[in-house]
């Protein structure tokens, strides 16, 4: 059966995770990190994409991303893949797959859902015990997005952009956002439409998505397929949830 297409509207933020091949480890070292980081900036510019948070973990990656043209991001992260799987194999004396295979992602929609989905990414290494906040993880937006350090991989999205009338409002406020954690659910939620390439929002949003691209953008109920227009629920209605449990930063 053929996969289906990735949902991919211009200037609709995108949450995207790449893992390592069987869940092992494809970063080794901090120049690992550092040239990923170099690369993604390039690529994200040659592409025509915009990067808005990341965090690299040891053995996977996400990205919240905005692209322009259509299949930039596509672009972008095949640029990159093949670029960073040719550094590491030549690094380390390895051959072989680096990353599992096709990355994963969900359109993500308003405001509630982009400032979640951000906030979800920069915790990744505190939901995976590494730091006790996401400010003492090296790699990741956080410090950027929160504490107003330079940062030349990150373009700060509008809805970020409006939470102050500067930079330093924009950072405290981003910053207040994390004094709650984030709920089970919400957690779940974005792993779930990540996972199964469907649309992170509202039942509006997801409805937009599908009118938009033509296609379902929400899990399907099992049994016989159903008129695209019956199936627009909200997000979670009959989903299935991620393989292989919490998004640690090695296998559990």
């Amino acid at each position: 059966m053929p996969r289906r297409a990735r949902l991919v509207l211009a200037g609709v933020p995108m949450h995207l995770i790449q893992r390592g091949n069987n869940r092992q480890a494809c970063f080794f070292g901090d120049e690992d990190y550092a040239c990923y980081l170099d690369w993604l900036r390039e690529s994200a510019a040659r592409t025509g994409c915009q990067v808005h948070a990341y965090v690299l973990m040891t053995n996977h990656v996400h990205l919240l991303v905005s692209a322009g043209p259509p299949g930039a991001a596509g672009a972008m992260m095949k640029a990159l893949g093949q670029r960073y799987a040719q550094y590491v194999n030549r690094t380390y004396r390895r051959s072989g797959t680096l990353w599992e295979g096709r990355y994963r992602s969900c359109l993500t929609g308003e405001e509630a859902y982009f400032l979640a989905c951000q906030r979800y990414i920069e915790l990744n290494p505190v939901r995976a015990g590494m730091v006790a906040h996401p400010a003492e993880y090296r790699w990741s937006s956080y410090r950027a997005n929160a504490q107003g350090e330079a940062d030349p991989v990150l373009t700060p999205h509008d809805l970020y952009e409006a939470l102050g009338a500067d930079a330093g409002a924009r950072a405290a406020a981003y910053r207040a956002l994390f004094g709650a954690a984030l709920a089970p659910g919400v957690v779940e939620e974005i792993r779930r439409a990540t996972n199964g390439n469907h649309a992170l929002g509202s039942a509006r949003f997801a409805a937009q998505v599908a009118a938009a691209l033509g296609q379902r953008s929400v899990p399907g109920k099992p049994g016989r397929p159903r008129r695209l227009a019956a199936q627009q629920v909200a997000i979670g209605d009959g989903a299935a949830g991620p393989p292989g449990g919490a998004d640690g930063h090695l296998p559990g």
